[in-house]
């Protein structure tokens, strides 16, 4: 992963420090990561921007929706109940051999389906909505 030139003020937000990431990257992976991000935050405001790991920006809404990892071939958007997750536009392309988590591998010049990355983001949040508990009835 990219971590060289990355701000790590001690005081810095997650969101300062994913604003840093994709401000070093400066290239194509910045763009991406960008674009991931947007399209998250679209789905739903609310979404909680967290930085783990030491450099690894990270989506929650009632647990981690995703990652953002960036290498020097891709940019990898991780699900962490992915293997759960419905994905009719085939978009996991990656760690699909695990029983939990599949990822996204965006490669420069790949074109991103936006809906059906939304679709993915909005089926992981609810996979992460509380269920509700079984009422007991009262015997009679």
């Amino acid at each position: 992963m990219i971590r060289d030139q990355e701000p790590q003020a001690a005081n810095a937000t997650p969101a300062q420090l994913i604003d840093g990431r994709i401000a070093a990257l400066g290239d194509w992976r910045g763009e991406v990561l960008a674009r991931i991000r947007r399209l998250i935050h679209e789905v739903d405001p609310g979404i909680v921007e967290t930085w783990k790991w030491r450099g690894v920006p990270v989506w929650e809404h009632g647990g981690i929706i995703c990652t953002g990892e960036t290498y020097k071939a891709v940019v990898k958007t991780t699900f962490f109940k992915g293997a759960a997750l419905a994905d009719p536009k085939g978009l996991f392309n990656s760690s699909l051999e695990g029983g939990t988590r599949r990822a996204i591998d965006f490669r420069e010049g790949e074109a991103i389906d936006e809906a059906a990355l939304k679709d993915l983001v909005r089926a992981a949040i609810a996979l992460n909505a509380p269920k509700p508990r079984a009422r007991k009835t009262a015997a009679v």
